[in-house]
């Protein structure tokens, strides 16, 4: 099952080998709403992170042959949720992501972007799962031997697939600026995975991405201030940064009979 390690519950790091924990780095964050409601969690340390951790692997297969690859719908506005509706209602036709066992992947299917995008946040690096591979598509897959995470490569192969509306999700500044430059408006760029991202990169992902998730990040909640086009969520909230961005958002807003919000409720702690 090989070696996989993400940034997960407070961005603390995860190696997880063969199906089994085998490191967890401190975690930066101490409390998140999200998982408060979700697992009733208080305090996110350690030992924390290993129960999530490993209520993953087994709830879901996660990082192992066991993974179930389809989901339906868990958040409002997750990432995996709006790039979903968005296939759904055709305002894209693919969407290019990354997630363990396969690394970077052109996916087309809303339940399958849902399963393997829904249910993990920050992936550094993973290994080859037959299973899930097989059940995308290994002609989907950026690398089937060895499940390399390139999101500009992974924009370029869907593009060669024929797909003219596509979305991706990237955790580097680079990424987004070299994508951007590529492939201009054809892309919707969303960063996800913020926490901890500079003042300066924060600035760069307004520039360059059409919607960013705020996670943790206390520069892209300041900078949001002035920079959002539209906001959706209270506690951990997602922004449109350009007109693609509302358009995808409010797609999902229009799914849900709701309205974009304007304030701000219980956040993670701390900011970082």
């Amino acid at each position: 099952m090989g070696r996989h390690i993400i940034e997960m519950l407070g961005k603390s790091k995860v190696t997880i080998e063969n199906g089994k924990v085998v490191d967890i780095t401190d975690p930066v964050v101490k409390y998140c709403p999200i998982f408060k409601k979700h697992h009733n969690i208080d305090e996110i340390n350690r030992n924390a992170v290993r129960e999530n951790c490993e209520f993953r692997i087994k709830k879901f297969g996660m990082c192992s042959e066991s993974r179930s690859v389809r989901m339906r719908n868990f958040l409002s506005f997750g990432v995996s949720e709006m790039l979903s509706s968005a296939l759904q209602m055709h305002v894209i036709n693919a969407a290019v992501i990354v997630a363990d066992g396969c690394g970077t992947a052109v996916i087309e299917d809303p339940e399958i972007v849902q399963g393997m995008g829904g249910r993990i946040s920050g992936i550094i690096e993973t290994s080859p799962l037959a299973n899930v591979i097989n059940e995308i598509g290994p002609d989907r897959v950026l690398d089937i031997e060895n499940a390399t995470i390139d999101q500009f490569e992974g924009v370029k192969k869907a593009f060669s697939m024929s797909y003219n509306a596509v979305a991706v999700t990237i955790t580097s500044v680079k990424d987004a600026e070299r994508i951007r430059e590529c492939f201009g408006k054809d892309v919707i760029i969303i960063a996800v995975h913020t926490t901890g991202v500079s003042i300066e990169e924060a600035e760069q992902m307004f520039e360059f991405c059409d919607i960013i998730t705020s996670c943790a990040s206390k520069c892209i909640r300041d900078l949001a201030k002035e920079r959002a086009m539209l906001q959706v969520g209270t506690k951990v909230p997602v922004y449109a940064s350009s007109s693609n961005g509302v358009k995808l958002i409010k797609t999902k807003l229009d799914e849900l009979g709701k309205r974009p919000d304007s304030v701000l409720e219980d956040s993670p702690r701390p900011l970082v």
